[in-house]
């Protein structure tokens, strides 16, 4: 596992702490592998999900930075999503 999955595990777990997310998403970070986000929190893994959030590992550090604006990264091709966008924005809200 690439440590940009692993520091990426490690900030969504953070900023999940005490949130209720009752979705699943997947972040799949170009070139390094994916992370899911459950009710049980972040871990590195590749399994099916609701929603699935596609960026390269710049975009997706600046998102979890609070650098880069999720919403921003979408409109402008950044970022893209794949699924459930209800779920998509439920999880930004929940990221902050």
């Amino acid at each position: 596992m690439s440590d940009i999955i692993n520091e990426a595990v490690t900030a969504l777990n953070a900023k999940l702490a005490g949130a209720n997310f009752d979705g699943t998403a997947k972040f799949d970070i170009d070139g390094e592998g994916a992370v899911v986000i459950d009710e049980n929190g972040a871990r590195a893994g590749d399994d099916e999900t609701d929603v699935t959030l596609s960026a390269d590992v710049d975009t997706f550090q600046g998102i979890l930075s609070g650098d880069t604006n999720a919403t921003s990264a979408f409109m402008t091709g950044k970022l893209k999503v794949d699924g459930d966008m209800g779920m998509a924005m439920k999880l930004a809200s929940v990221l902050g």
